[in-house]
């Protein structure tokens, strides 16, 4: 075989395990780290090192020790449930239940009932009393997946149970009071949702209280060569087969390719070509009609593209402020100034809103007609 191919041995994997990262702005050494003792179960499933995952897990090791409400946002495939995971793992209450719960898959008649419980007779088909995912998790965590599809008409129900931690089951008067840890997440925007009136802003605001963004895999390429090695050896185990080399041209095709689907697009499409492999050799299986190259960052630009990105990620996450315990230059570690300094230098501009640039557009078009009158 005379195509340039990667060994599986040649290729690093490291699960990140524990919220460690080095702050990557030029001329700032603080590192962020865990306690090194308590580790090895804390980020096993999560793969890469680039600099998007590592900030994502930089805020994971700050809001874990908390009992703040998480809201985990991203594109469909992303890992959504591996971040709740981790937050769970290293937070205090990782001895205690996390209940999950994927809204998008439970009817809308029966999910109050999933949330909250209900009592025998509520209403027709409930023979018996019924333990909500809210009560199941008292102590522990809940995790709400895809929180964007809860219909309004539920919304005032969870906005309560969130403010005042308790609640009735359905077709029962007695209030029970509960200790729950809540992690929401959903691939859906939010905010346009409240622009529209589908998602209430009241409980939008309570749930975004630390949101957590996670890349998409198109921009954390470096990852891709050690996810590729991860699910390679998780398949290749499953079904018994040896994998022991990646041709260079599988790689690139992988590098290049956008993943709409992400994370979990990858690991089917590995699912696939470890099937499909013969002699040892992990085969492309990307068809040639799905092959959609990207233009992929020069390495001499990488430095300066990843500061870039993550005080971009730091400051939208902030809301554009940048002192403060919330703001962006406490988030990333640095002094405000700092962040200041960092934004003239990279270009970084906050943007004007819709209604200063209406203002202005408006105030130019009457000094234009003050002109022309005189």
């Amino acid at each position: 075989m005379n195509a340039q191919v990667f060994h599986i041995e040649d290729i690093p994997v490291r699960a990140l395990q524990g919220a460690f990262v080095e702050a990557i702005m030029e001329n700032d050494n603080r590192v962020w780290s865990s306690e090194q003792g308590h580790v090895e179960c804390r980020f096993e499933q999560i793969i890469g090192n680039s600099p998007a995952l590592e900030f994502v897990l930089a805020e994971v090791g700050r809001v874990a020790p908390t009992d703040s409400t998480v809201l985990v946002l991203g594109e469909t495939g992303t890992g959504k449930e591996l971040i709740a995971h981790a937050i769970h793992n290293i937070s205090p209450r990782r001895g205690r239940p996390l209940v999950k719960l994927n809204c998008a898959a439970i009817p809308f008649d029966l999910l109050e009932s999933e949330l909250f419980g209900h009592e025998k007779g509520a209403f027709t088909g409930a023979i018996a009393q019924k333990i909500g995912r809210f009560e199941m998790a008292d102590t522990g965590t809940l995790f709400l997946d895809e929180i964007g599809d809860i219909p309004l008409a539920l919304q005032p129900k969870l906005l309560r149970v969130l403010q005042e931690q308790e609640f009735e089951r359905v077709g029962s008067g007695r209030t029970h009071r509960i200790n729950v840890r809540l992690i929401a997440a959903t691939h859906r925007d939010l905010t346009k949702m409240v622009r529209r009136n589908k998602f209430r802003s009241d409980l939008y605001y309570r749930l975004n209280v630390f949101p957590v963004v996670l890349p998409p895999l198109r921009e954390r390429r470096q990852d891709i060569a050690h996810l590729v090695s991860h699910f390679v050896e998780i398949f290749a185990r499953r079904m018994g087969k040896q994998i022991n080399a990646i041709p260079q041209e599988t790689l690139d095709a992988f590098t290049s390719y956008s993943w709409p689907g992400n994370v979990r697009e990858l690991q089917n499409l590995i699912e696939r070509a470890v099937i499909r492999s013969e002699n040892g050799v992990l085969p492309n299986p990307l068809p040639i009609s799905d092959l959609n190259p990207v233009t992929v960052t020069p390495a001499q630009s990488t430095f300066r593209d990843s500061q870039r990105a993550l005080l971009l990620q730091a400051l939208q996450a902030a809301g554009w402020v940048i002192g403060g315990p919330g703001g962006a230059a406490a988030r990333l570690g640095l002094k405000r100034t700092s962040v200041i300094a960092k934004m003239k230098k990279l270009g970084i501009e906050r943007p004007v809103p819709q209604n200063e640039m209406n203002r202005l557009a408006a105030t130019r078009e009457s000094e234009q007609e003050s002109l022309a009158s005189n």
